[in-house]
């Protein structure tokens, strides 16, 4: 089969494009047609090795994959040979196959294209356990995300408007993602390209919910605008800390939180794909359903072939797309249903 392979930590687009063994699975895996691949930043964490948790040598990069189901592990129950699925495997959808444990595969609805299945992988999935287990967001909340131009940054946004948010508000540096924010549901976007950062988002946000503040933060990025944001929180606010694209982890001051009585916490949604499979079944079964109800539109921004994966990649690095790159194969359906 065809696959991006990493034989060694190396620049993203380092990384070959050539010729691996088709994989067989054991007992409990399914073996996958991939059709459509997700391209996410922690994919050049791959390839570079700077991820959390490392696989060894050869591997293929890539977290989410939408294809058929070709193969089956002897144990594998409440699966079928040609059935279509999402899969969240450890690493390795830049490929034509791909083996995974059949527990992370997730049946899709009949009319889902696979490049959308694809797409409404990784960060639908974070961002839905942000919103919900870690932010613990109540109808009507008013919901600051941050980033809104990335993949989390996006699906919070439309997650936030679907699951009830009273209002929700986007913190952007550009004047184009100020329109794609709007586009996904955002009833505000703040310019926080300002000399005053520090007082300007909290004013801003102040101004649009009458005093009151965020009810939410969601926070892929870190750095300044994570400390003005912490500004802008309502009593008895929630902070959600998904990443730190800005490159600066924050530091926060105990006593500010104290006084406002504000949360901040992390979300790492592998943890939860190992601790509570349950639940993420349950997310992804809502995430269709959400899809099928018209409320939620993963915005692929390009479909490039598999060969084109560093491309992709470089484009997701400079922040170069506005919206969802996927992979597909030559040999495999590639998005229609």
């Amino acid at each position: 089969m065809k696959a991006v392979i990493v034989d060694a930590f190396t620049p993203f687009d380092q990384a070959r494009y050539g010729d691996l063994p088709d994989p067989a699975p054991g007992s409990e895996d399914v073996v996958i047609d991939v059709a459509a691949s997700d391209v996410n930043f922690p994919d050049i964490l791959y390839i570079e090795g700077k991820y959390q948790k490392l696989p060894p040598f050869p591997f293929s990069p890539g977290l989410a994959a939408a294809g058929r189901i070709s193969a089956l592990g002897t144990d594998v129950r409440g699966l079928e040979p040609g059935q279509r699925v999402l899969a969240l495997p450890y690493h390795g959808s830049y490929a034509e196959k791909l083996v995974t444990p059949a527990a992370f595969c997730f049946p899709l609805p009949d009319h889902m294209p696979l490049a959308t299945a694809a797409a409404f992988g990784l960060v639908y999935q974070t961002a839905y356990f942000a919103l919900t287990a870690r932010a613990g967001m109540q109808r009507g909340d008013t919901v600051l995300v941050l980033g809104p131009s990335g993949g989390i940054g996006m699906a919070s946004i439309q997650l936030a408007r679907a699951l009830g948010a009273g209002k929700v508000i986007a913190a952007t540096r550009r004047p184009e993602e100020a329109v794609r924010a709007a586009d996904l549901g955002a009833d505000m976007v703040v310019d926080i390209n300002i000399e005053n950062l520090r007082d300007g988002l909290r004013d801003a946000v102040l101004d649009a919910t009458g005093g009151h503040g965020a009810d939410v933060v969601i926070d892929p990025v870190g750095g300044d605008v994570n400390a003005a944001a912490l500004r802008a929180m309502a009593w008895s606010g929630r902070m959600v800390i998904v990443g730190f694209a800005s490159g600066n982890i924050p530091k926060f001051a105990a006593n500010y939180l104290l006084v406002k009585n504000i949360s901040i916490s992390g979300i790492q949604w592998t943890d939860y794909r190992a601790r509570r499979l349950d639940d993420v079944r349950k997310a992804q079964a809502h995430i269709n359903e959400l899809w099928s109800e018209g409320k939620l539109d993963p915005g692929i921004a390009q479909v490039l072939p598999l060969a084109g994966f560093a491309d992709a990649l470089r484009q997701l690095s400079t922040a170069r797309v506005k919206g969802k790159i996927i992979l597909t194969t030559e040999t495999t359906e590639e998005q229609a249903p």
